[in-house]
């Protein structure tokens, strides 16, 4: 399932605890796909705490808690990372990560935990949604294959990458818009893992992160450049990226695109692209601006010149998932809409 997806399942599983209606959720997915990401930001988005817990980290009684004599009786001390909602909160995550590389005997500590939402006497607070994520089998991670009773304590989903997502995802997070155009020239490289070659750097949404960490450090280092994109997203990958980033010293000029000038749309491929992803972003950044709308509409306008019209709708597609609907009020949107709506509509 498609992150935008998921997202929406995590939330609508979040809001539920308090209709008394959760369920657990899996994902399940390769190394680098963005699990614990979308874990995350779905706990910035309601602005509670997500309680991170790596089962692979932890014994049993890590779980269970340490025994103490109380009179006559044995009572349970519970650990200090479960959720309580005096010292966290009343609503929050639990996340229980990497739970496919728990050993068996943690796996078992958890049972009660995840379908009963406690441990002995420990209760999990009710506004507190379990969400756990985990690697396949063949993934050539460190593996346990989940037991049945604790794979039925949970709904599981499986994570696929998808491009448009995580452009969305990359425009929103100040990813560097030469990466976004370089993925949308070659999207088969968002995420290419072959676990039968165990490679040590390969392409996955989090190393195309990396990727852009590399460029704002090395971008001034030609010697070095090649060298460290390779060492985030593996040698075929780190080249073709270099080489994309090298032959952007011809895009046409940007200012005059967006102060309305007549330029024209290169006819190299990869640069169409490249103008597309940086034409994105200057659109968000003029959006804090005076400026906002004629910069949009220069935009629109010129996303009508190029000679395939597809490339067009892709550049307005992704400013809509940028900038929202405030894209349908500038007056240009409705003049290349009807120009290209026979794209929309038969192609």
């Amino acid at each position: 399932m498609r992150p935008a997806q998921l997202l929406t399942i995590l939330d609508r599983e979040f809001t539920s605890t308090h209709e008394g209606h959760h369920t657990p959720v899996m994902l399940w997915g390769p190394p680098g796909v963005g699990k614990s990401d979308m874990i995350r930001q779905t706990g910035a988005r309601h602005e509670t705490p997500v309680i991170d817990i790596r089962l692979s980290q932890m014994e049993p009684s890590d779980l269970r808690g340490i025994p103490f004599r109380n009179g006559d009786f044995v009572e349970w001390a519970a650990p200090a990372i479960l959720p309580d909602a005096e010292r966290h909160g009343d609503t929050g995550i639990l996340f229980l990560d990497e739970i496919t590389s728990a050993p068996p005997s943690v796996s078992a500590a958890a049972y009660q935990l995840i379908l009963d939402r406690r441990l002995g006497e420990y209760e999990v607070p009710a506004g507190w949604a379990i969400f756990a994520a985990g690697n396949r089998q063949g993934d050539r991670g460190v593996t346990y294959t989940m037991p049945a009773p604790l794979a039925n304590r949970f709904s599981h989903f499986e994570v696929d990458t998808h491009l448009d997502d995580w452009v969305a995802w990359a425009y929103g997070h100040g990813i560097d818009e030469r990466v976004i155009a370089f993925l949308r020239f070659r999207p088969e490289l968002l995420f290419d893992f072959d676990p039968a070659h165990n490679p040590v750097a390969f392409p996955s949404p989090r190393s195309w992160e990396f990727a852009h960490r590399s460029l704002q450090k090395f971008g001034d280092h030609a010697e070095l450049l090649q060298g460290t994109l390779q060492a985030c997203v593996g040698p075929a990958a780190g080249i073709e990226l270099t080489a994309f980033v090298n032959s952007l010293d011809k895009m046409p000029d940007l200012d005059d695109i967006v102060a309305g000038r007549e330029v024209p749309v290169p006819d190299e491929i990869d640069l169409q692209y490249a103008v597309a992803a940086a034409l994105v972003g200057r659109a968000i950044r003029a959006q804090e601006t005076a400026d906002a709308a004629a910069v949009t509409g220069h935009i629109l306008s010129y996303a009508g010149t190029f000679p395939q019209r597809e490339m067009g709708v892709m550049l307005v597609s992704d400013l809509h998932r940028a900038i929202g609907e405030s894209l349908f009020r500038v007056p240009e949107f409705a003049t290349w809409a009807n120009a290209i709506a026979d794209v929309m509509l038969y192609e």
